[in-house]
């Protein structure tokens, strides 16, 4: 490669992050102005319903089944389009993208359809009633048009534009899916250095120095066209107000350090509560797989949530007798039991979106909403969230554990004000329910550095940064003496074989042979085909890779399955090969990412008895690792192949296979993530 062709894919890679943060802040402005319009409409439904003039006299029933019946509209097309067409695109999407970067293959993760379905069923899911968020979604959402923009087609489109054919490799790809997630972090949030440092802290397994400035990049980029465009939306083109799909809104107060013991009493609550929030979310999850496995039981439970959300909003707004009269501009302008020129408290966190209630318990003053409403409030909400998060729609976490964290986060505040009535600094409620959100959401998702810096940002107050980054920090100790987070919890139950950070304890005297799987089915460097087909037929070999060796069988190199596949497809026999010309380059990344099954390729018997030549295609010199033998006692002598030194080599260089040599050079076994992950 020539210094002016690296020049001009250093510049391709500019142009893709660049393209990717556009249309990630597009995505998410799509997103937020569908939620805002399907909400008013709503509301219009409802207020023509007479449901808006509900007073204390007025029946629970009709606008209860009117509320209900528009909820489960959404949320029904939400499942529907999750269900049978894109599963993957339940969730928030972060476990999933999570493993993808660190190098394990999901099926279909980053596919068009799963895009589709991302955007209109987090869409309909919010405006549906559900208790959950749409910026987690937007994570997923970004890495999905990182993996698309890079490569310059799409298959299920049918569109190939020929551009960005350089990238059409798993560690290209990956590095751009990292910036698309970080674009999805700064348009959910408004933080565009939170987003890299999520990408580093929760999402990339493999990081260079060069991704760091094209990933802010992309970053900035997202959030300034999120914020450009809903300007313009809220008729104040120019006025760049709008950083994030989520504003907290102005944080001016301070604290005094003795509230800083507080403050770590409220994150000791944050992790029991995350903790809890974890535990039963696990059960809920673990009798879904094992019960609700047919698609109409996973429709129907959703349905099912939504009406019992709709319910329990209803009953409890119906029951709450705190009413407050109308002001000029009132947050919710529906009576819901309440007299002519008032307002339902309760209407305030269950009526308007969650975004808004989150704002409101970090900034209303004191009085403006009762301890005892937020008490009735946050019981069952925190049990809907955990019900919720798992079901087959598309949904985010964040939102409903800042709103959980704000509402017991305020009742703190509230207890400290009764103690302290006089001081001033006891006024101030928003402290404590933005230290509340942290705490749950940090002792829920176990995020440290990164979270720190998305809500410094959000909030747009660095004084804070010292409670939220201990708060944050204790709350993760907390939960992590019971449990998992939730985003790890999900991925053990759906058995993924992702890498932690460490290898496992006590395991330094563990060595390759007791980890690697063995016999190894390898390949000569002029193999049969007849041989090739039978070892790419046999299910027992599993493995993306295979070792090659020569007639004295010492190893020579590893060539992988994606590779043979297409020497069998384009003919590339010794035997056919006259004009001497070898498959091009580009014909590998044409075949990018999905390879044809050995099915479709039509091979007749006698091309069965021809040869390959495997040498111009495998790769002379894969990462290996030995295991020197005592020949007196055929045992292993402990020599630099420990697990942890194995493991080190999958995290750090993103393998998928690591061949386990002899002292004469000979293959004894291979070990795959799927080895490592068993310890």
């Amino acid at each position: 490669m020539s210094s002016t062709d690296w020049k001009w894919i250093q510049f391709q890679r500019w142009v893709v992050c660049m393209l990717i943060g556009i249309m990630t802040g597009l995505v998410a402005v799509v997103i937020n102005i569908c939620i805002l319009e399907l909400t008013e409409v709503k509301m219009r439904v409802v207020e023509q319903g007479k449901v808006g003039l509900l007073n204390e006299n007025s029946c629970l029933y009709i606008p209860l089944l009117l509320w209900i019946a528009i909820n489960i509209s959404l949320v029904t097309v939400a499942s529907l389009l999750t269900v049978f067409i894109a599963p993957v695109a339940a969730g928030s999407g972060i476990p999933q993208i999570k493993c993808f970067l660190n190098g394990v293959k999901i099926p279909n993760v980053v596919r068009f359809q799963t895009l589709v379905t991302k955007v209109v069923g987090v869409i309909a899911s919010v405006s549906g009633g559900l208790a959950v968020g749409k910026e987690g979604p937007m994570i997923h959402s970004g890495s999905v048009l990182a993996a698309g923009i890079s490569q310059g087609r799409s298959i299920s489109l049918n569109i190939n534009t020929r551009f960005f054919e350089h990238f059409r490799n798993d560690r290209e790809k990956r590095d751009f899916v990292c910036a698309g997630a970080a674009a999805g972090v700064s348009a959910a949030f408004g933080a565009p250095v939170g987003g890299v440092l999520f990408s580093l802290e929760e999402a990339a397994s493999f990081w260079n120095q060069a991704l760091t400035w094209r990933i802010f990049f992309c970053s900035i980029l997202s959030s300034y066209t999120l914020n450009f465009f809903m300007g313009i939306y809220h008729h104040h083109p120019g006025d760049l107000a709008y950083p994030g799909l989520i504003n907290f809104g102005k944080f001016d107060g301070s604290y005094e350090g003795f509230e800083l013991p507080i403050f770590l009493l409220m994150a000791v609550i944050g992790g029991l509560l995350g903790a809890a929030f974890n535990a039963i979310n696990y059960r809920i999850t673990v009798f879904r797989l094992t019960y609700l496995k047919a698609r109409y039981f996973k429709v129907l439970e959703v349905v099912f949530v939504a009406a019992v959300s709709a319910t329990i909003a209803f009953v409890l707004m119906y029951w709450n007798s705190e009413c407050k009269p109308l002001g000029q501009d009132p947050n919710v302008k529906l009576q819901f039991f309440c007299n002519d020129g008032e307002y339902n408290t309760m209407a305030v966190l269950f009526f308007t979106p969650p975004e808004e209630s989150v704002k409101s318990l970090f900034h209303d003053p004191l009085g403006a909403i009762r301890p005892l409403t937020i008490i009735v409030f946050v019981i069952p909400y925190f049990f809907l969230a955990c019900w919720t998060y798992g079901l087959q729609v598309p949904s985010g976490l964040f939102i409903p554990s800042l709103l959980i964290g704000a509402a017991w986060g305020r009742v703190v505040g509230n207890c400290v004000n009764l103690l302290w009535p006089a001081d001033e600094w006891a006024q101030d409620l928003s402290k404590y329910a933005l230290i509340g959100a942290a705490a749950q959401l940090g002792g829920t998702v176990r995020m440290t550095i990164s979270l720190t810096v998305i809500l410094i940002e959000a909030t747009g107050n660095i004084t804070y940064s010292l409670p939220l980054m201990a708060v944050l920090l204790l709350a993760k100790w907390v939960g992590d003496y019971f449990n998992h987070g939730i985003y790890d919890m999900h991925i053990h139950l759906n058995k993924v074989p992702i890498l932690p950070w460490e290898p496992p304890a006590l395991s330094t005297n563990i060595q390759a042979r007791e980890v690697m799987g063995s016999p190894v089915v390898t390949l000569r460097t002029v193999p049969l085909v007849s041989d090739i087909c039978s070892v790419l037929s046999d299910p027992r070999n599993c493995h993306s890779g295979y070792p090659v060796t020569d007639t004295d069988g010492k190893f020579r190199g590893l060539i992988l399955r994606t590779q043979l596949l297409i020497l069998l497809k384009h003919k590339e026999f010794i035997e056919r090969s006259g004009s001497g010309e070898r498959i091009a380059l580009s014909v590998f990344r044409d075949s990018y990412p999905r390879y044809f099954p050995l099915s479709l390729i039509n091979v007749s018997e006698g091309e069965q008895q021809c040869h390959v030549d495997l040498r111009p295609f495998l790769n002379p010199s894969p990462y290996t690792v030995y295991e020197q033998y005592n020949q007196h006692s055929n045992t292993s002598v402990p020599q630099n192949a420990t697990l942890p030194r194995i493991f080190r080599l999958f995290r750090a260089l993103g393998l998928r296979h690591l061949v386990v040599l002899d002292d004469d050079y000979k293959v004894v076994g291979m070990v795959s993530r799927k080895d490592i992950w068993k310890w």
